[in-house]
């Protein structure tokens, strides 16, 4: 299959609240009222974190037959540490984004603990969120003015 480009398209609101569209889809992203926002959705941080439990959870789904792997039900928890002083400018020595992030694998299944394991690994080199936190891409960014 060749390339396929994937677009989203940032509007600004209200302050600091954004209507994020992809596809035929929105979601509004937004800041706590606590870091300037006015609260009308998750923060960019946290949909990164969705992205990324989704995108693990949608490889589960995808390759769990394939693998063999029998799973009735499964939840995914993603938790990122970020100190908000780093992007906020008031400690120049603290790193901007996550520090560190952890999933949480919660599977209702018979299989055993070994397998699962195996399959968790399979969806950590397979998962193409990871692949673009961890290989980064090249970044190009351009002004247009309307």
């Amino acid at each position: 299959m060749a390339d396929t480009k994937f677009k989203a398209v940032v509007e600004a609101k209200d302050g600091l609240t954004m209507s994020c569209k992809s596809s035929n889809f929105e979601i509004i992203l937004d800041e706590p009222k606590y870091l300037g926002g006015n609260n009308e959705g998750m923060n960019p941080v946290e949909c990164l974190l969705n992205a990324i439990g989704a995108c693990k959870g949608i490889v589960a789904r995808s390759f769990a037959k394939a693998h063999n792997v029998n799973i009735a039900n499964m939840k995914i928890e993603v938790e990122g540490t970020l100190n908000p002083d780093g992007f906020m400018g008031k400690d120049k020595d603290a790193k901007i984004g996550f520090s560190h992030i952890v999933t949480n694998y919660y599977f209702e299944s018979e299989e055993d603990e070994a397998k699962l394991e195996d399959f968790i690994q399979f969806i950590e080199r397979t998962c193409p969120v990871i692949d673009t936190i961890v290989n980064t891409p090249t970044f190009e960014s351009k002004l247009n003015i309307t």
